[in-house]
Order: structure tokens, then sequence, then C-alpha cells
């Protein structure tokens, strides 16, 4: 199978329930990250398309699932994570299921990339996804975004601290440093969708 182009992804569709989701077939790999971590930047530098995650944003879809189409076997999915969001309990009780249930029961899905702010990692929520990926024995690939806002030492000495972390989970993990701002990091991450996509 040709290398995906990332260029060509489009919107597909946003579901609430799992039995809304496309043929649990051909390859699909997630994108999760907190509410202020930079996902919809990075999705829209991996695609070169500024506007393509715009459509994440649109109100009332924040709890939902966004799937995009790189072709007719790859996909990505956009989980919303919550981070800062005001949302009400039930809503969140209600996400944590579907999330939850994704992840477990999604035979497609290839792998997990988690999004992160550098100058904050492994916050509750990130150590959650951790935790639930682990249980789930999905593969992760932590995003350490918005590198440039800290020294070169500095950005070294979090991928070291995120790097013994991540030591302590059974499921692979990989993490690397990324700057969507930048354009840093970018063809690392291609590399491991590319991976995943085989």
């Amino acid at each position: 199978m040709t290398k995906p182009n990332y260029q060509k992804m489009q919107f597909m569709l946003s579901v609430a329930n799992l039995d809304q989701l496309p043929t649990d077939t051909g390859s699909e790999v997630a994108i999760i990250g907190r509410s202020n971590a930079g996902k919809s930047s990075v999705l829209n530098i991996l695609t070169q398309n500024k506007g393509l995650a715009r459509v994440s944003k649109t109100p009332g879809r924040t709890q939902l699932i966004n799937l995009f189409s790189i072709d007719e076997h790859r996909r990505i999915a956009d989980l919303p994570g919550y981070g800062y969001a005001k949302v009400p309990d039930e809503m969140k009780r209600k996400w944590e299921r579907l999330l939850d249930a994704y992840l477990r029961n999604r035979n497609c899905l290839q792998g997990l990339v988690l999004v992160m702010d550098i100058r904050h990692p492994l916050k509750e929520f990130d150590q959650n996804m951790l935790a639930w990926c682990s249980e789930c024995d999905l593969p992760v690939h932590i995003l350490l975004n918005k590198a440039d806002k800290l020294t070169h030492s500095e950005t070294t000495r979090t991928l070291q601290e995120v790097r013994k972390k991540i030591t302590e989970y059974s499921n692979p993990m990989t993490v690397q440093t990324f700057s969507a701002l930048k354009n840093k990091g970018l063809e690392t991450l291609r590399e491991k969708l590319d991976e995943w996509y085989v």
C-alpha cells in the first residue's frame, strides 16, 4: 500500500455513538489533547490545511468524535478532550463512556496521538489517558507541543522527564517534541503515523 498523503485528508462526519462510526475496517489513528494543547493546530499542520480542524470547534460538537478520511482505507479520529472546558458532569460522563467503548472495541484503531502542552505535561487528563490506553494495550505517541515556548535545555529536560514516566506503562509508548507554530517535528510525526498505517 502506498504511503498516506495527509494533505488529502478531508472531514467525513461527526458521531455521538459507536454505531454511527464507519465500518470497522482499514486503519484508524485517534488524536486527543486537553483543550489548550494545540490539537487543532497539529491537525492543520499535518495536512497543510489551516481550515481543516475548524469543523471540530463548531458549537455542540465538543462531545462528538470527528472522523477525517485520508483515503478509503485510512482515517484519523479527532477525540475532543475536556481539559479546561466547562461542561456538565453528565456530559463528561457520557463522553467518558463513549471514549472507553471506542478505545476498547474499535478493532481498526492502530494507535493514539496524545497532544500535550510541553510547558504543562502529564496533567491529570493526560495521565488518565495514558492509563486508559495501557489498560487497552493501545500504542500511544505523545506530542509535546509548543516546544517553541521553551529553551533548548528546558525542552530536553521535559522530554527526559516524560520518557522516564512512560516506562511505567506496559503498552508501546513513544514521545517527541513538536511545534505547530515553527513546523518542527512534523516529519517524525508523519513517520510514526506511516508506521501505524502500514
